[in-house]
């Protein structure tokens, strides 16, 4: 695989975890919403991801990257609870709390950023291997 390509496959990584970075921040921002009503309650959201190979016109495979294929609602059950004086509460009394796990949301946070550093360092090595090459040719 060219050194080029390296840091091609590196960007989409950088690319998917930032969304990934920025779906966990929504879900983290919304965690504590509440509604009057189960179809309005905000709903974690996660983004998909699947391998993406390009091939050349060869046949062989030139490139492995990553591409997102969605963000997809999570179908973890609403917290509901009875609190019949609050302003948001339902004719039955309810309200709806979103279905982010806090604790969860922080891990994906912290796996995100740390893959974010790793395709960083990836492509870093990439473009010190590039210089090393151009620097033997000019010997």
């Amino acid at each position: 695989m060219s050194l080029l390509r390296v840091l091609d496959v590196s960007a989409t990584g950088m690319s998917a975890q930032s969304l990934r970075l920025n779906t966990t921040a929504s879900n983290l921002a919304n965690a504590n919403s509440v509604s009057s009503n189960r179809e309005e309650t905000y709903k974690a959201r996660h983004p998909v991801f699947a391998a993406e190979l390009n091939r050349a016109k060869g046949g062989l495979a030139s490139s492995v990257g990553v591409k997102v294929q969605g963000i997809v609602e999570s179908a973890a059950p609403l917290n509901q609870e009875y609190a019949p004086n609050h302003p948001k509460s339902d004719e039955n009394g309810f309200i709806y709390h979103s279905n982010v796990n806090v604790m969860e949301e922080m891990a994906n946070m912290i796996s995100a950023s740390r893959s974010y550093q790793t395709n960083v360092q990836i492509a870093d090595a990439a473009k010190q291997m590039l210089s090393r090459t151009l620097q033997m040719g000019k010997s």
